[in-house]
C-alpha cells in the first residue's frame, strides 16, 4: 500500500498526521508513506525527525487584508498544484490523506481530479473553507466532534476523534513523581501554555499579575513561555518568584499534564483531544488570531457540555487568575469538569482512522 499524507503548518495538524503514519506502519510495516508539506513550515523539520520522508510545496496562506503577498500566492497555488500532480504521478499512491494546512489543498485537489481515493482528517469543530470544498469529492471524512453534518456530507462522516501520541496519556509516573521531575513542591499546581511558540496574551497575563502570584504562595505555576517570547519573559520579575517555574518549551507534556491540578491553555483541537485523554479540568483562552475563529467554536463545544471553562482573550488579564484560584480550590468542580472532558477522549482515534484508510485503499 502506498500512502500520501499532506498538510501541516502547526502541531495541531502535524502530530495527528505523524500518529496516523506510525499506526499505519505498525499495522503494515511494508506500507510506503510520503508526506507533502509546505516549504518553511514546521512539518519540514518534525516529519523527518519521526522517520518519514517529506517533500515541500511552495505555498503560503492568504492574509486577511489585501496585500501583494496575496497576489503572489495566486501564482504559488498554480505552482503547488503542478508540483503536487508531478509527485502523485511519480509516487502512485493508493490513497491521499489530508490533515489540514496549506499543502493539503493542492495535494488533495489533484488526487481527486486524478480519481485517487482521498480521506480528510478534520480536527476542529468548525472546518475551514478548503476542507469544505474538498469534502465534496472525498471518500471519507474523519471528525472529532458531533454535529459535523452541518458542514460535510453525512454519509461520509466517521466520528473518530483526533489521534494523540500514546506517551501523552499512558504515562506511568505518579503526580508526586512528575512534580519532582520539574523540581516542584508538592502543592496545588497550574500548568499554563500557549503552544510551542507561545501565546502573547497568556504570557502578559502571567507577567502583569505579579502581585497575584506573590500573594498566593500556596499555589505554583508551570509556565511555558514559548520560543517567540523567551527574551521578554523568561527572566522577568514574575518569573523570578519561587512559586513560578518558567520554561521556554516543555519536552515532556505527559509529565506536565500529570503534575498539574488544572490547565490553562489555548483551544487548539489537538490540545483538547489530549486533555480529554488525561482528564484534567481546563480553562480555555481561545486564540482570536485563527481562521474562522475555530478555537472559540472548539472551546464552546466543551463549555456547552460542562466539560471546560472559557475566558475571552481580551478579558484574560482581569478574569483568568481569579477564576483559576476558585477552580484550583474547588475540588468538586474540578472533578466534574475532568469527568466531562474525558468523554471527549478517543484513545483509539489513530487506529480507527487507519482502519478507514486501509479499507478505502483496498477497495
Amino acid at each position: 500500500m502506498r500512502v500520501i499524507i499532506s498538510g501541516g503548518g502547526s502541531g495541531g495538524h502535524i502530530y495527528p498526521a505523524i500518529a496516523i503514519a506510525q499506526t499505519l506502519k505498525a499495522k503494515n510495516p511494508k506500507v510506503e508513506i510520503l508526506f507533502v508539506g509546505a516549504e518553511g513550515k514546521m512539518e519540514m523539520e518534525k516529519v523527518p525527525k519521526a522517520g518519514f520522508k517529506i517533500i515541500g510545496l511552495n505555498i503560503k496562506g492568504f492574509q486577511r487584508k489585501f496585500s501583494f503577498e496575496n497576489i503572489k500566492n495566486i501564482f504559488r497555488i498554480g505552482g503547488a498544484v503542478s508540483k503536487a500532480k508531478s509527485l502523485i504521478k511519480h509516487f502512485k499512491p493508493d490513497i491521499v490523506i489530508g490533515v489540514g494546512g496549506y499543502a493539503s489543498g493542492p495535494t488533495l485537489y489533484v488526487a481527486q481530479k486524478m480519481g485517487i481515493k482521498t480521506l480528510i482528517q478534520e480536527q476542529n469543530s468548525y472546518p475551514g473553507i478548503t476542507n469544505k470544498f474538498l469534502s465534496k469529492r472525498a471518500n471519507k471524512i474523519c471528525v472529532a466532534y458531533n454535529g459535523m453534518e452541518s458542514f460535510f456530507p453525512k454519509e461520509k462522516l466517521v466520528l473518530s476523534g483526533n489521534p494523540v501520541r500514546k506517551d501523552i496519556y499512558q504515562s506511568r509516573l505518579s503526580l508526586n513523581e512528575s512534580r519532582e521531575k520539574f523540581g516542584l513542591a508538592n502543592k496545588k499546581t497550574i500548568l499554563l501554555f500557549g503552544g510551542s511558540l507561545g501565546a502573547k496574551t497568556l504570557n502578559e497575563a502571567v507577567d502583569e499579575n505579579y502581585q497575584f502570584w506573590k500573594d498566593n504562595p500556596e499555589i505554583q505555576l508551570i509556565w511555558q513561555i514559548g520560543k517567540l517570547y523567551e527574551d521578554r519573559f523568561l527572566n522577568s520579575k514574575t518569573a523570578s518568584l519561587s512559586n513560578v517555574f518558567p520554561m521556554t518549551f516543555i519536552e515532556r507534556m505527559d509529565m506536565a499534564y500529570k503534575a498539574a491540578d488544572i490547565i490553562i491553555c489555548r483551544a487548539g483541537a489537538l490540545t483538547i483531544s489530549e486533555l480529554g485523554l488525561v482528564a484534567k479540568a481546563a480553562i480555555f483562552v481561545p486564540s482570536p488570531n485563527v481562521a474562522e475563529d475555530h478555537q472559540t467554536k472548539n472551546a464552546n463545544a466543551l463549555v456547552q457540555n460542562d466539560a471546560a471553562l472559557l475566558v475571552k482573550d481580551d478579558e484574560v488579564k482581569q478574569k483568568l487568575f481569579p477564576l483559576a484560584l476558585d477552580l484550583i480550590f474547588g475540588e468538586k468542580r474540578q472533578k466534574a469538569l475532568a469527568k466531562s472532558i474525558s468523554q471527549f477522549g478517543k484513545p483509539n482515534a489513530a487506529n480507527d482512522i487507519c482502519e478507514e484508510i486501509i479499507a478505502l485503499a483496498n477497495g
